[in-house]
Parts: C-alpha cells; structure tokens; sequence
C-alpha cells in the first residue's frame, strides 16, 4: 500500500528519516510551513526557508522516491508579531504559483489573540483569491475554543469548507470539524496529540470521509513512521483495506488535487 502523509515537516528530519519513511511504503508528503522553534526576527528568513522547502526538500525527499509537495503561509505561532507577519505576506504570493505549493497554510491559532485572528482573515483571503486551499492549525491550548473561533471566521467570510483542512484534530475537535464539512486531519504525535490507537478510535467512530492521518514529525518528540504505524494498529482492529487506502492515500490526493497541481493517482496501490 501506498502512502501519502500530509503533513510532515522534514527541515527537521535528517536524511536517514527519508529513507526509513520509503521503506515502509511512504511515496508521498506534504510539508506545511512552520515556526522553526526560534521566532524568526526577519522577512528575508521566512523567504530564505520559503525557498528551502520548495527546492531543497524536494531535491532531498526524491532521492528516495518520496513526491515532496508544500504549502505556504505565517504560522499562528509567528502572527502575534504583526508588523512582521504583515511584511512577509506582501511577498508570500510570489511563491503560490511554485510546483510544489498545493496549499496555504498552516493557519489559524496559537495564544488565540485579535492580532493572530487579523493574521489568519488575511492570509485566508489570499489562498481563495490563488484558488489554492488551506491547511489549518488547531491550536495546542484551548483547542476547541480557538477551532470554533477559526470556523467562526470561516463562516464570517463565507469560504467554503471543503476547500480547507481542519488539522491536529482530537477527540474533543473531530465532530465540531466534521459537522462543519471541512477535511479533517489527525496528527499522531506522542505526548502532546494522538496515539495509533486514539487515531483508529476516531475513524472506526467517525468513518473514513474526508478523514486524514499525519505524522508532523517537527522539532519535538516525533515520529515521521506515525501513518504506517496507525495503518498497523488499523489492521489490528478489522479495518478493511479499502477503507485504511482511503484515509492514507485517497482523500490525501483528493484535497491537495484541489490545488491543480497533483498528478498522483486515487486508489493506486
């Protein structure tokens, strides 16, 4: 079975995750832009990483015959600081028209502040005017206040939700999400998101449309082998096959093809 994770930050990863991550049947992945544990001081940094996941990831990522897409955007973390994040969006769009780019995001909230909100309309705005579609950020705390507050801008702006993932859902986000009619992503990620099985729960509860899985895999304690691994716990609950290919390979394809730019195809295995 193939796999595409769609959402990895692999800045972070070294080259040996590449290759653990083709052996276990991963052909393809999404790498959102993000906070790089430092606040970033300057526009010129956000272009030069702009660049890095673009080109170099992707160059790195086919040496094992992983397809590297991206998305594009100021993560919540980094909108609080707003004269800079305002800088960095007059110049984001140059980027939109890449290859790569299937996607603006990630987008939403972090501390859930006005200034973060102000950050997220904007951004929103744009990724709809580039008729690209969007990967949001549930915050880590308060997470179902700030993922109602997001819809609640999304519904404010009219956008329609089946061109936007809803991402690092939990047990106490997945309906609110799901009622909504947005794409619905899950992170396994230990400590801090879900595990395999708290994953599985949610699908075998919630069925497989429109339902995602991840593995994040950034800076803390991660692992970029989370998808295969919840496709194993899968197997051991009864899923049927159709059903795991659905989840880890078709509604990927089927929402980032929403940007033009994705040639993989559905149901290949």
């Amino acid at each position: 079975m193939r796999i595409f994770d769609p959402h990895s930050h692999m800045i972070s990863r070294i080259t040996d995750d590449y290759e653990k991550m083709a052996v276990a049947g991963i052909v393809a992945i999404t790498e959102p832009s993000f906070w790089l544990g430092e606040p970033r001081k300057f526009a010129g940094t956000f272009y030069d990483y702009f660049d890095h996941i673009t080109n170099f990831e992707r160059q790195r990522a086919a040496e094992y015959g992983i397809q590297h897409f991206c998305t594009i955007g100021v993560n919540p973390r980094e909108a609080n600081n707003t004269e800079l994040a305002n800088e960095v969006l007059e110049r984001m769009p140059d980027w939109f028209q890449h290859p790569s780019v299937v996607a603006v995001g990630e987008l939403g909230f972090d501390l859930i502040t006005d200034e973060e909100e102000t950050i997220l309309r904007k951004q929103l705005e744009m990724a709809f005017d580039a008729n690209l579609p969007v990967m949001i950020h549930t915050p880590h705390r308060n997470k179902l206040e700030g993922t109602k507050r997001t819809i609640k801008v999304i519904q404010e702006m009219k956008l329609d939700p089946a061109k936007i993932l809803m991402d690092h859902n939990t047990e106490e986000t997945i309906q609110v999400s799901k009622d909504n009619g947005f794409w619905c992503g899950h992170t396994v990620y230990p400590v801090t998101k879900l595990s395999p099985e708290r994953a599985t729960a949610i699908f075998e509860e919630q069925g497989a449309e429109k339902m995602l899985v991840n593995s994040s895999c950034d800076w803390g304690p991660s692992d970029p082998l989370s998808v295969p691994k919840t496709i194993w716990a899968m197997r051991r609950q009864g899923f049927k096959e159709e059903t795991i290919r659905t989840i880890v390979w078709d509604n990927p394809i089927e929402f980032y093809s929403l940007s033009g730019k994705v040639d993989l195809k559905p149901g290949w295995d």
